[in-house]
């Protein structure tokens, strides 16, 4: 691919990403480390400046398709039917292949348990797949094993009308005030592009947080905060709570360098309960992960009587 500069822009990332919508910054600052971007017959650099009449060419090489292979790795199910799987995702466990991730994911899993019978709408590298956890989260999640259920349960995420999901967090430090809501937008990190951030509308999109705070330690000055989430976007509580001066314990992108030993290593993050009607027969479903053993010093401090 070819582009004829048609305006300076101070840097060439940024061009690109504007002109070349398939292509995102952070993809696109890969292919320039690779090499893959010339401007003028030369290598790029991440930080050139782009002038009127520069000749970039972009070389973007072949997706190779991850093949997901049925593995036997253990699964907690919370309820199965000919329609969904809802399990308890494990802490430190990939939900689908990825680049350095190849195997050992949730799918893999699956796709042993279900002897392949997963909805296809997600493709071949994510069959089933409805939502995410991040991998050091764990908790609820829902899969598809019929395409008719994969469709209802994501028009019913999207639309949050029928769908309730609760997250137990422990906070480093304690959110003030006890009980609020969190309204921002969220959008790419405007320098780590592996980040999530809080971004100024119109960028990014809308992101709304109920929390509440059970508990706290007033030693190692954290919280137990029941969060409701009413949006669903990346790293949605784990933005808000950090925003909040309150990141998640354990957070290796957003929290702070553990100091106590005694403190879990794990991102103290579970999502607890899901609720949402069955997408063949209607029924309300109600669903709860067992809390792990890593929140029980907060939770047996709480006094809210939901435990």
């Amino acid at each position: 691919m070819e582009i004829r500069a048609d305006a300076p822009a101070e840097r060439l990332d940024a061009f690109l990403a504007a002109r070349v919508p398939e292509l995102s910054r952070s993809r696109i600052q890969v292919l320039i480390r690779e090499q893959r971007i010339i401007v003028n017959g030369r290598p790029a650099k991440p930080r050139d400046a782009v002038k009127t009449g520069d000749l970039i060419g972009i070389a973007v090489p072949e997706v190779v398709p991850l093949n997901a292979a049925p593995q036997d790795i253990a699964l907690e199910i919370l309820f199965e039917d000919d329609d969904l799987v809802i399990l308890n995702k494990a802490p430190g466990m990939v939900v689908h292949p990825a680049p350095g991730n190849p195997d050992g994911t949730l799918v893999n899993a699956l796709l042993h348990h279900c002897k392949g019978r997963l909805s296809g709408i997600g493709g071949v590298e994510r069959p089933g797949i409805v939502h995410r956890l991040d991998k050091d989260t764990s908790g609820c999640l829902v899969v598809a094993k019929s395409d008719a259920a994969h469709q209802s349960l994501v028009t019913q995420f999207s639309a949050r009308s029928t769908m309730e999901k609760l997250y137990l967090a422990v906070t480093q430090g304690i959110p003030k005030p006890e009980k609020d809501t969190i309204f921002t937008h969220i959008g790419r990190h405007p320098v780590n592009r592996q980040k999530m951030a809080v971004v100024n509308p119109p960028g990014g999109k809308t992101a709304i947080t109920d929390y509440e705070i059970l508990s706290t330690d007033a030693a190692t000055i954290t919280a137990l905060v029941l969060c409701h989430l009413h949006t669903g976007r990346t790293h949605q509580i784990r933005v808000h709570l950090h925003h909040k001066g309150s990141p998640i314990l354990g957070d290796p992108i957003y929290g702070k360098p553990l100091k106590d030993p005694s403190l879990p290593e794990r991102l103290m993050l579970h999502a607890w309960k899901l609720s949402f009607e069955h997408p063949i027969t209607g029924k309300r479903h109600h669903f709860e992960a067992p809390i792990p053993a890593e929140f029980h010093p907060w939770v047996e401090k709480s006094l809210s009587g939901m435990f």
